[in-house]
């Protein structure tokens, strides 16, 4: 016989689920990590299928600034953009940048 907090949908049942899932979780800086690793894994496939990486680049842009339009609205988007312009300049974005 099943015990009343061993069923689906208990209060208390929940509560130990999603604190067993936290404790599965990565922390933000290793899921940063794993999401770069994919992403770079499906550049690669997709410059190996033939894409151009400046039709790869613009996509990739667009399908994140329409994500984040999704979740957080166009004007937060829009002054979250505005700062880039100063960080490229800056070289945050320039891989292997020599240094002088």
């Amino acid at each position: 016989m099943m015990a009343d907090y061993d069923m689906p949908g208990d209060p208390i049942s929940d509560v130990m689920d999603d604190e067993a899932l936290d404790a599965l979780t990565p922390c933000e800086t290793d899921q940063r990590r794993m999401a770069l690793q994919s992403i770079l894994d499906a550049w690669d496939d997709a410059l190996a299928e033939g894409v151009g990486a400046d039709i790869l680049a613009t996509t990739a842009i667009f399908a994140a600034l329409s994500d984040m339009v999704e979740a957080y609205g166009e004007e937060a988007v829009a002054e979250m953009a505005a700062g880039l312009a100063d960080r490229v300049r800056q070289g945050e974005f320039t891989l292997n940048r020599v240094m002088n």
